[in-house]
């Protein structure tokens, strides 16, 4: 018997090219717009049993694999037969695969579902409903994002952060509402702007009894007065006395991980570039970045009589050119 196709792409809204984490958004968008306990519209629950349906097989690589068999030129309403042999190519028949134990019978899907792959998922038949079974189809909360600013000593070193945003929720009568809500957030040392911390269940709200989405909070670093950070490297400037690029010597400074002694060569040039391996952001997958020490040889703004007569007799001994 043949059965009208469903282009299962079209009713989520998304192209046969669509990666599985798209297919899943398009599908949570659509699910809470049109989902029984929020919409009371005509005609909203057929089009959440569409989704479902539509989600129920792109959201699998095997279901959608043998979905996809049926080429892109398929459209919706043409009537569709499958081919001989269809069920048992891929081992749907029969009950399906271990892993998809289908129920016999009338389901929640349509007869192109059950033509494809032999029953609902759910196990209930169309007069089921809502019944004892509970709530139709518990939907999971939508995943929500935030930006949170920290300081780079913050995510040099981690630790514990409370961050104050401000949360969305949808009442019972479906108004959007915001509300402030704080958060204690663990920091991961090293943790680098464009980065995300996952706070499971700190998401949108479910409905029908679904599990809250999550909250995914983008790192933003604040810029630092010394430092800068480029990939895991910091940069900072050191300034140097004339005399210690000359002569060459140890340099005490102040980093994030602690005070440290670089050695300054002598003749070392300003702009030169002193490296110290290992100090720069943590990693906690590998090797750490590296600390570079940005050389700016300073001079005194104001000479004592003593200092400007050394300096004039420098002038007149030495016979270099810095423009030659």
């Amino acid at each position: 018997m043949a059965v009208q196709f469903r282009d299962y792409y079209e009713i989520l809204g998304a192209p046969r090219s669509a990666s599985q984490e798209e297919i899943r958004k398009a599908y949570r968008k659509l699910a809470r717009k049109f989902h029984p306990d929020v919409n009371k519209d005509k005609g909203a629950e057929d089009k959440f049993k569409e989704v479902n349906e539509a989600y129920e097989v792109l959201k699998d690589p095997e279901k959608r694999e043998k979905y996809d068999q049926l080429g892109p030129n398929w459209k919706d309403g043409q009537d569709f037969r499958p081919p001989p042999g269809w069920e048992t190519q891929f081992g749907f028949g029969g009950g399906g695969p271990q892993g998809f134990k289908w129920s016999g019978g009338g389901g929640e899907f349509s007869d192109f579902f059950e033509a494809l792959f032999g029953g609902s998922p759910f196990g209930r038949s169309r007069a089921g409903g809502r019944g004892a079974q509970g709530p139709l189809w518990p939907q999971e909360g939508e995943d929500q994002q935030a930006v949170v600013r920290i300081s780079l000593e913050d995510a040099f070193r981690g630790g514990s952060k409370t961050v104050n945003l401000q949360e969305r929720t949808t009442t019972p009568q479906g108004v959007v509402v915001t509300k402030p809500r704080s958060y204690e957030v663990k920091i991961p040392a090293g943790i680098l702007p464009g980065q995300k911390i996952r706070l499971a269940g700190q998401g949108g709200e479910g409905v029908g009894g679904g599990r809250r989405g999550d909250l995914l909070l983008k790192v933003e670093i604040e810029p630092h007065s010394r430092y800068r950070l480029e990939g895991r490297d910091l940069y900072m400037d050191l300034p140097i006395a004339p005399w210690e690029a000359a002569l060459g010597g140890e340099v005490r400074t102040t980093t994030l991980a602690g005070d440290v002694d670089l050695k300054v060569r002598p003749g070392t040039q300003s702009g030169q570039k002193l490296r110290f391996r290992g100090r720069g952001m943590p990693n906690p997958r590998g090797e750490a970045g590296d600390l570079y020490a940005v050389v700016q040889i300073m001079v005194p703004k104001k000479l004592s009589n003593k200092e400007k007569k050394l300096f004039q007799e420098l002038e007149k001994a030495s016979s270099f050119n810095p423009r030659a």
